[in-house]
């Protein structure tokens, strides 16, 4: 597949819509994550530390899912 998309000329635009999907599917599982931990602005508020770490830890499963269902598949 790579060779061909090389060769056709089309393997730049296959990664820009590649990178497109990929930031708007991590963007959509932040935003569902968040909201079904419960990491709201009034957390950030109370608990920096606690919030960010909640956070990193949703940055990270999503990035694992979009890498899993995009990028490996």
């Amino acid at each position: 597949m790579y060779a061909e998309l090389l060769t056709t000329g089309k393997l730049n635009d296959y990664l820009a819509d590649l990178n497109e999907q990929a930031e708007a599917m991590f963007s959509r599982l932040v935003k569902q994550l968040s909201e079904k931990e419960g990491i709201t602005e009034a957390l950030k508020a109370e608990n920096q530390m606690l919030w960010v770490q909640r956070m990193n830890n949703i940055r990270s499963a999503a990035m694992e899912s979009v890498a899993n269902d995009l990028i490996y598949c």
